[in-house]
This record gives structure tokens, sequence and C-alpha cells, in this order.
């Protein structure tokens, strides 16, 4: 008898190439694979990181020059500083209601 076919003696090199092609496969399905959906996901969130800090910065600004230009002689002479303040408070403010927003996405997504 040959061997080939019955299984008793089998072709050590074609086993070892369909092992090696198996765990490829497995290798690229179990770490490549996950790491490009969390790659796309990190670059989306940077990207809206990044244009949502510009916008709060921007904003920001924006409420300072109203208060130091609009409000009259509200803040003027010794009170010039007190924009400065409210508009720090304001950012803490908002940077809370971002992180509390972010905290509560994953709180539900843990909930799933």
């Amino acid at each position: 008898m040959s061997g080939k076919g019955d299984g008793k003696h089998a072709n050590p090199l074609g086993e070892g190439a369909k092992l090696f092609d198996l765990l490829r496969r497995y290798v690229i399905q179990e770490t490549v694979t996950p790491i490009r959906a969390i790659g796309r996901t990190l670059l989306f969130g940077s990207v809206a990181a990044i244009f949502l800090g510009i916008g709060t910065v921007l904003l920001l600004v924006g409420v300072l020059r109203v208060l130091q230009t609009e409000t009259g002689a509200a803040f003027a002479g010794s009170w010039s500083w007190v924009p400065y303040p409210i508009t720090a408070i304001l950012g803490l403010v908002l940077v809370g209601g971002f992180g509390l927003v972010l905290l509560r996405s994953r709180g539900r997504a843990a909930d799933k």
C-alpha cells in the first residue's frame, strides 16, 4: 500500500502547511481585525474630541469677549477682572457636563 488516503501516513509537509495556514488565519481573526475596528473608533473619537475642544475654546473666548464689551460699565474699572472667573467657571461646568455625559454613556454601554 502506498499509504495515501488511508490517514495513517499523512504528508508531514502538507500537514505543517495546513497547520501554519490555520494558525495564520486565527491570528488575523483574533488580533488584526479587532485592532482595525479599535483603530477606526479611536480615529473618529480623536477627531471628534479635537473639534469639540476647539469649539468649546472658541465658545468660551466668545463669552469672555461678550462679557467684556457688551455689559457696559458693569465690568469696567476695578471690576474688569470679573469676566475671567465667570468664563473659567462656565468652562469647568462645560467640562463637567461633558464628563457626566461620557460616564453615563459608558454606564449604558456596560448595561447592554
